[in-house]
């Protein structure tokens, strides 16, 4: 991969293992390459499936065990809050406990805590009923940290000179998850009640285990010498972290708001709200793969797609309920699109991130290798929730306090703030890197004009 921005940076990871450019000057993948593609793919699309079907039922699920909206919305971002902690742990030891074990062990506690989770409607209403849903929603946390941070990991190991394009291409996965888990799950719950989807997405995810033991490579790497904190404290990283943080909490913030929005502002029963969130999920995945593919062949796309990614989104937002200053009636029709611009503005600005961090921690001294990767793995999941924390935390706060379409704008105004900085920051470098250059010509020209013999 190019390094990002004018500059020329050092090459991507070849790391401990084969190096990346022989083995992607071919078109055709290698088993190995292939394997760990089947892997991913298979976390991607199981886990959002599980993530993605509490939001059409859930919150009046909840709401009938006497659950406040607040409370239901902590209960969806305490998944987030854990999956922070648990990523940074992860990211550091990825290489001390090993890649393919962490990505098997985290897949197959998932199922089950999913298929867990389906039970929980015969626990007492209260506060039982709110501490099993968060122990619950902790342990599936912790779980999906554990795989996807090693998925990361193993996907830039095995993809090193093509993150953006993997990354981007397997977010198919993704989206295919968020668009079949909210109508599979209104549907599984209108047809057979609250245990269904739980117990049957859940199953799913534990068949996916055997055929990963055996199909994924196992990399070993030597334990790297940065930490976490270095890699935070690059400017550069903490603006993107930033960035991460404001589009995962606009995701976050749709979970507990948007399903209860629809039913009460269109009346729609619960098996068609989970088709609202389709246009987002869908245009997502659709775009992904594109911005991935462009990210990697013409690297300095990659600051324009950060900052617009982010300006479009709040403008969405804006949109969203709309806001009431603009006096715009909110329709079905008018919610669905601003939805889908949102899944492909929401592709722009996330795709572009790893390997913009990626890129920048190698120039800053970071070893080629799976210990980086780890860390940078980690880093993601984690700022990713904590944004994914808020959202829905804040989120349904506000929706009760001053509805959903102030909410929404509230919400915006993260990602236009994160937007706006991340262009100011990119101006910037540019002008330092055109002041460092001037400076060059500069004193070659004088250290040329000393050289020459003083003619008389």
């Amino acid at each position: 991969m190019d390094a990002p921005g004018d500059c020329e940076g050092p090459r991507l990871p070849g790391g401990d293992g084969p190096p990346g450019g022989t083995r992607e000057t071919s078109r055709q993948l290698s088993r190995e390459q292939l394997f760990v593609l089947i892997s991913a793919a298979s976390i991607n699309l199981g886990s959002m499936m599980c993530y993605s079907i509490l939001g059409p039922f859930f919150p009046k699920e909840a709401e009938k065990k006497g659950a406040s909206n607040t409370v239901t919305g902590m209960i969806f971002g305490c998944y987030a809050l854990f999956d922070l902690l648990a990523s940074l742990v992860f990211g550091k030891y990825l290489v001390h406990i090993g890649a393919k074990f962490m990505f098997v062990a985290g897949m197959f506690v998932s199922g089950g805590v999913t298929v867990l989770f389906g039970v929980l409607d015969q626990v007492p209403g209260g506060p039982v009923f709110t501490a099993m849903c968060f122990l619950v929603r902790i342990a599936d946390a912790v779980s999906f940290a554990a795989a996807i941070t090693a998925s990361f990991s193993i996907l830039a190991k095995a993809f090193p000179n093509s993150v953006a394009t993997v990354l981007g291409s397997l977010e198919i996965f993704s989206g295919l998850g968020l668009v079949l888990g909210p109508p599979l799950g209104g549907f599984l719950y209108q047809s057979f009640g609250y245990e269904v989807p739980f117990i049957f997405l859940g199953c799913i995810v534990l068949l996916m285990v055997p055929l990963n033991m055996y199909i994924l490579p196992n990399y070993d790497s030597d334990p790297g010498e940065h930490s976490f904190w270095k890699l935070i404290t690059l400017p550069k990283i903490a603006l993107i972290a930033f960035v991460i943080n404001s589009l995962s909490s606009c995701f976050g913030f749709l979970d507990p708001t948007l399903s209860l929005f629809v039913l009460e502002k269109f009346n729609l029963p619960a098996g068609y709200v989970g088709l609202v969130f389709l246009g987002l999920a869908l245009s997502y995945a659709i775009s992904s793969p594109l911005f991935g593919l462009l990210s990697d062949k013409i690297p300095h796309l990659r600051k324009w797609f950060l900052v617009s990614g982010n300006i479009i989104t709040a403008g969405c937002y804006m949109l969203l309920g709309p806001i009431p200053v603009l006096h715009i009636q909110s329709q079905l029709w008018l919610l669905v699109l601003i939805l889908v611009l949102n899944g492909v503005s929401a592709g722009m600005s996330i795709i572009p991130t790893f390997p913009e961090i990626l890129s920048c921690a190698y120039e800053n001294g970071f070893e080629e290798g799976l210990s980086t990767l780890g860390l940078v793995s980690g880093l993601f999941s984690a700022m990713w929730s904590v944004g994914a924390f808020i959202g829905p935390t804040l989120g349904g706060f506000l929706y009760e306090k001053i509805g959903f379409e102030w909410a929404a704008a509230v919400q915006g105004l993260w990602a236009l703030t994160s937007g706006l900085a991340m262009g100011l920051f990119y101006l910037w470098e540019h002008a330092q890197r055109r002041r460092s250059k001037l400076q060059n010509i500069l004193g070659t020209e004088e250290e040329q004009t000393a050289l020459l013999p003083d003619e008389i």
